[in-house]
């Protein structure tokens, strides 16, 4: 059975309560960790920002970054189909002798 839980989380200074499946509650403590990180980073670097910009900043790095393992996944996918694709021809041509 789904165990749901409630817990509240602070992303940039704002809490925000959730009702999440108890196995996600570290996964989500987590990311609202590095989104925090990430807000700090940009506050200390642009004083003259406010923190909806470094809210957007932080987003659009993280989104690069799956965009980027997303394309590694798929880009590592393609090669081991072609290798399996190389091995069942070998066996055929192998049979074939």
């Amino acid at each position: 059975m789904d165990e749901k839980v409630s817990i509240r989380v602070n992303v940039a200074d704002r809490y925000y309560p959730l009702k999440i499946e108890a196995e996600d509650e570290e996964r989500i403590r987590k990311a609202a960790k590095m989104i925090n990180e990430k807000v700090l980073q940009y506050k200390q670097r642009y004083t003259d920002k406010d923190v909806q910009d470094f809210l957007a900043m932080a987003a659009l790095q993280f989104v690069i970054k799956l965009g980027e393992e997303e394309e590694k996944l798929e880009n590592d996918y393609i090669p081991s189909a072609v290798r399996e694709l190389i091995s069942k021809i070998d066996e055929v041509l192998l049979e074939k002798e």
